[in-house]
């Protein structure tokens, strides 16, 4: 009888001990992991980074989700991120949030590749958005409509436009409304008469791969990574991440890693420029 009851309490012990290995591994596990949201821009590099991050650290796990920089600040303020990413730098009114930059890039007026005109400058760019040019016979090109594409809000691409430009977003008159980079190059791809604006490492990409796209000098400066590299790009801006607090623990390893020459490739592949200090 002893001997059956201290076989019982051993088999009671022996659960009980294997039922709280096993809270401890998945509260383990929940604290290994890490949500990133906000910019289309810098998604897709940090879901790489995020892969090559995991394969290292096991049990850690990186959810990537985009919606544009203005969705990484307000979600890093609120506690649903661990991390935003914002493509574009800091305003003084976001002097709460700490910001790491990992990458530079730039922002690229793109043309389908059809299309005869090869330059616009400055002010004809901001005619075409604002309505004043509507034809692209009135640049040099064919006798055609042109196809105004703009960012909708809350991306930062459409700030950093607006800024360089000295233009107000409701002087604007787009035919097409896109969100992320993606969207805009696949709108200007499926029409010879469309002109937009996205990331120039996102466009350089997709043109490398054979999208029918253009990209446009700005103030006699061509638009391509190495200009952004070497600063004489007059539209270029930070890449960054960004939280409420200094980063610790997971937080600051993963920032480290994705700002470290172990990332410096992934960046390259994604026609960005890594960060250096």
């Amino acid at each position: 009888m002893d001997t059956s009851n201290n076989r019982i309490f051993l088999l009671f012990c022996s659960v009980f001990i294997i039922a709280m290995l096993h809270m401890v591994a998945n509260v383990n596990a929940a604290s290994e992991r890490l949500v990133l949201t906000g910019s289309s821009t810098v998604a897709p590099l940090m879901g790489e980074i995020a892969r090559r991050f995991e394969a290292i650290n096991a049990g850690v796990r990186i959810d990537v989700q985009t919606g544009g920089s203005a969705r990484g600040i307000q979600d890093t303020r609120n506690g649903i991120a661990d991390i935003g990413m914002v493509s574009r730098a800091l305003k003084p009114d976001e002097h709460d949030l700490r910001a790491f930059t990992i990458a530079l890039d730039g922002v690229s007026i793109i043309l389908h590749a059809n299309n005869q005109v090869i330059a616009l400058s400055k002010q004809q760019i901001a005619d075409i958005y604002t309505g004043k040019i509507i034809n692209w016979k009135a640049v040099g090109g064919a006798d055609a409509r042109i196809i105004v594409i703009n960012k909708a809000e809350g991306r930062s691409t459409l700030e950093l436009f607006l800024h360089y430009f000295q233009l107000k977003n409701s002087e604007i008159k787009p035919h097409i409304i896109i969100g992320d980079n993606a969207q805009g190059i696949k709108a200007v791809t499926g029409n010879p008469h469309a002109i937009g604006y996205v990331s120039i490492g996102a466009a350089e990409y997709e043109a490398q791969r054979g999208a029918p796209i253009g990209l446009l000098a700005l103030d006699g400066v061509e638009a391509s990574v190495a200009n952004v590299r070497n600063g004489t790009f007059p539209l270029s801006r930070p890449l960054n991440l960004v939280m409420s607090r200094e980063p610790q623990g997971l937080i600051q390893r993963f920032i480290e890693f994705a700002r470290s020459p172990q990332a410096h490739d992934l960046v390259e592949a994604q026609y960005l420029v890594p960060f250096r200090d």
